[in-house]
């Protein structure tokens, strides 16, 4: 009941300080900040409560540059969502390029869900819903952040179905006259988790550089990061159950660390694994020309390298001390490695897998802009995005005394050529011919297109598998989805206090070029090719907003959002698993495939003929100005049919599970949330702001496996909770503590064969755990252009877990010039 005495006393303490706050109303003078809440739009009179774009018909937080300054040690972009209301990024280590985005009702496996953008380009990767990979937090500077703003909800009939969990948006400027600024950053780790107890290091360096002479403006940015991150994985022994073998046939070993894992079961941890040592450099060149006093161009240049290599620590040792890896590969081979004994029982283990892999990835984005804030503005943006370079090598097979550096098996997969293009055409008509007309029409047409392109090959084997050839193809996959759309929007301010938003969206989405590949099926089932398919989708959105008075303002929204799949969604390899979940190993594949020879099939078709999800959400909202602040309460939710979620079918082949994303017939979520902001509150420089979020989300229908009925959905927490307290003690002197809880999440749906959700205890490394970590920044302006800071996340060294462990204690700092 601990999570939950702490979520209650978190709202009752917003409401207590919105309550005892000083309400005041009073008109302000001509040079005062505005108190007027038009549309949910807040000009308080504390400096750093940012104002919130115009006409925005959903509920929306922001952070601006200082807030992030003062309070944020993380040294990627995500960090700047650190303590905003019901969001939470799973950025596991510094560098982690699967930082999913989980936003209310959507977890940290939904980047298709919810989209990011910077300056208008969208970083989101809308080729698969997953954490894997999450959005190129990594093209964007931390230090170049402006403000974000959080929009939640498909409320906008501007943005694509993937809003239906939200929008953020990173803003960022150019320079109005010469800038420069440089940034270091030193951090360390300190981790202790089974064998591994060591500390973990790593640098990010920063400059960028601007100027304009006369209409023509540019910034360059350049980015480093070089770090060495905690192991993420661990492999585990699997207990032989038979007669005890030969004396000839196993190895003593020592070093191993028992637990139990997520169900409760013992676990036996032999190695750690994916110890990702990253470096990446990023460059950003941004060149804009002012045609007119109104009319902006802009041509952004972005290219990302990353260069991982993920290493192994095997725990185990022989008597005489040497590492022991792995038992032989085939179970048939006999010899001293074909078991190994722990303690009393004999297990088989696996080899711990490193890798290698070299990414680069180029983005181009070019803009045209008006900005006159009369009668007619038009924008047209296009962005391309590419997978230059982007591949893995990673080894297998290695036994015995062998290293996993020196196995000389493996695979190379290899998606060069993925990416998306996109393009948008939008117009603003105010008929009163300026930014208060009482019709604010905006109009407009958006294309995009996403393409899958994975191939994965055996390699050569005989040498050693970081320069080996690549040998037979063993899987592939292709494919492209594409969609078109025209939208349109008023916003109607029909009186003073009372302002209406009506939008509709129409869709067009396409899939085509689909195809698997897979090398274990026979010839007639090993390439599959999938028809072209085209669906038509249509999307209402509504929003009522009344200001009820100077301090009050209320505001109901309606909004649907269709998500279409994405291409790894169709296209991408299935799994056939037996009925306890497991995955069949090649052998168990291969028999049954000779038992049905239809069965084949199932190894290369995963389902091309997924339908969109669709939802419809609805937002209550009640937000109040005072002095010192704004508090505000939402009640939120959603009813969802067609969800796109992965699950095992039971219907497909008879004694088996087919593990697939599929549709979902019908799913529901509510939830509430409260969130405050006040500065100067009791203690004068005390800048205080907190949030609660509640969600309640359940399966009402699913035709395909009807025991999940009435069950929870994955990686969706009931509670999530952030506070933060920002001391000025001078004008160049910050004291930041803050506070990040969730509560626990399942890592899959119910059991049915079991009767139980799969994971009893989430606690552990392989689940999704509760936690409650403190973070505290000091931040010094110790000369006109310098800026000094040290931190320290997780203080109390909670360890937590998203399947792997998130970052123990970590200390940072930081040295910052700006001119």
């Amino acid at each position: 009941m601990g999570k939950y005495k702490i979520a209650f006393f978190a709202a009752a303490l917003m409401a207590s300080v919105a309550a005892r706050a000083d309400d005041s109303t009073s008109a302000k003078t001509e040079g005062d900040a505005a108190t007027q809440l038009d549309a949910m739009q807040i000009r308080a009179t504390a400096p750093d409560l940012p104002a919130i774009p115009a006409n925005v018909p959903s509920t929306t937080e922001s952070f601006t540059a200082r807030q992030i300054a003062e309070s944020v040690n993380s040294v990627s972009s995500s960090g700047a969502l650190l303590y905003l209301p019901g969001v939470h990024v799973r950025e596991r280590f510094i560098g982690d390029v699967n930082g999913g985005l989980a936003m209310r009702m959507y977890g940290v496996n939904s980047s298709a869900e919810t989209i990011v953008y910077a300056d208008g380009l969208l970083l989101s990767n809308f080729l698969n819903n997953s954490c894997c990979p999450g959005p190129r937090w990594g093209l964007v500077q931390p230090e170049s952040i402006d403000r974000v703003d959080v929009m939640y909800g498909p409320f906008s009939a501007l943005y694509p179905g993937n809003s239906v969990g939200g929008v953020v948006q990173i803003s960022s400027h150019m320079p109005e006259k010469f800038e420069a600024h440089a940034k270091f950053d030193v951090f360390n780790e300190s981790f202790k988790l089974y064998g591994t107890d060591q500390d973990f290091t790593g640098v990010h360096g920063s400059a960028s550089a601007g100027d304009k002479f006369n209409d023509f403006s540019f910034l360059i940015g350049l980015d480093r990061l070089d770090n060495h991150s905690h192991p993420t994985d661990f492999t585990a022994a699997k207990k032989f159950t038979g007669a005890a073998p030969l004396a000839t046939n196993y190895t003593v070993v020592t070093g191993a660390h028992v637990d139990l894992d997520t169900a409760n079961a013992v676990r036996v941890n032999t190695a750690a694994i994916s110890m990702d040592h990253t470096v990446k450099d990023d460059v950003t060149i941004k060149l804009a020309y002012d045609f007119t006093p109104t009319l902006r161009g802009t041509y952004l240049f972005n290219q990302w390298r990353n260069d991982s290599d993920k290493n192994v620590d095997t725990y185990l040792r022989d008597v005489s001390g040497n590492p022991i890896y792995s038992t032989y590969p085939s179970a048939s081979t006999n010899g001293k490695f074909k078991y190994l004994k722990i303690g009393n029982d004999y297990y088989t283990v696996t080899a711990p897998s490193m890798s290698h892999s070299e990414s680069l990835y180029s983005q181009h984005a070019l803009s045209l802009k008006t900005n006159t804030k009369g009668v007619w503005d038009w924008e047209a943006n296009f962005s391309y995005f590419n997978y230059d370079k982007d591949w893995t090598r990673a080894s297998s097979n290695n036994f015995g005394t062998t290293a996993s550096l020196n196995a000389v098996d493996g695979s190379d997969t290899d998606t060069n050529g993925t990416g998306w293009r996109t393009f948008d055409l939008r117009g603003e008509w105010r008929p009163d011919g300026n930014l208060d007309s009482a019709h604010q029409l905006s109009f407009g047409y958006h294309y995009d297109m996403y393409i899958t392109r994975t191939d994965k090959f055996n390699l050569v084997s005989g040498s050693n598998f970081q320069s080996s050839l690549d040998g037979a193809l063993s899987t592939n996959s292709r494919g492209r989805t594409a969609s078109s759309a025209i939208y349109l929007q008023d916003a109607w301010k029909f009186s003073p206090d009372w302002k209406l938003i009506l939008g509709g969206r129409e869709e067009e989405w396409e899939a085509y070029g689909g195809s698997n590949y897979n090398a274990s099926a026979s010839a007639a089932y090993r390439s599959t090719s999938y028809a072209e398919e085209t669906v038509y989708k249509f999307s209402p959105k509504a929003s009522l907003s009344w200001q009820a008075s100077d301090a009050w303002n209320l505001k109901a929204s309606y909004g649907r959002g269709v998500r279409f799949p994405t291409v790894q969604e169709l296209f991408a390899n299935q799994g056939i698993k037996d009925l306890n979940g497991a995955s069949l190993t090649q052998t168990q594949i291969n028999t049954l495939i000779g038992a049905n020879p239809a069965a084949q099939a199932l190894l290369t078709t995963n389902n091309p003929n997924l339908k969109p999800e669709t939802a419809d959400s609805w937002d209550l909202t009640a937000e109040k100005l005072f002095n010192s602040g704004v508090w505000r309460v939402s009640l939120f939710g959603e009813e969802k049919q067609d969800a796109l979620i992965s699950q095992n079918d039971t219907s497909k082949l008879s004694g088996y599970l087919i593990s697939s994303v599929q549709n979902i017939d019908k799913v529901r979520t509510y939830g509430f949330e409260t969130s405050l902001q006040t500065s100067d509150w009791l203690i004068r420089k005390l800048d205080l702001s907190g949030s609660l979020t509640y969600v309640h989300s359940r399966i009402e229908e699913d035709k395909a496996n009807r025991r999940l009925e009435g069950t929870e959905l994955t990686l969706i927490p009931e509670w999530r909770a952030s506070a933060l307290a920002v001391y000025h003690g001078t004008d160049k002197l910050s004291y930041s503590l803050g506070w990040r809880f969730s509560a626990r999440q399942h890592t899959a749906l119910y059991d049915t064969s079991k009767n139980a959700y799969p994971d009893p205890n989430a606690e552990t490394y392989g689940g999704r755990s509760s936690f409650s970590v403190f973070d505290a920044k000091v931040l010094y302006k110790f000369a006109n252009q310098w800026t000094a800071s040290a931190g320290v996340d997780n203080i109390t060294n909670e360890k937590y877990y998203t399947l792997y462990p998130y970052a123990q204690r970590t200390l940072f700092a930081s040295i910052k010039f700006d001119y």
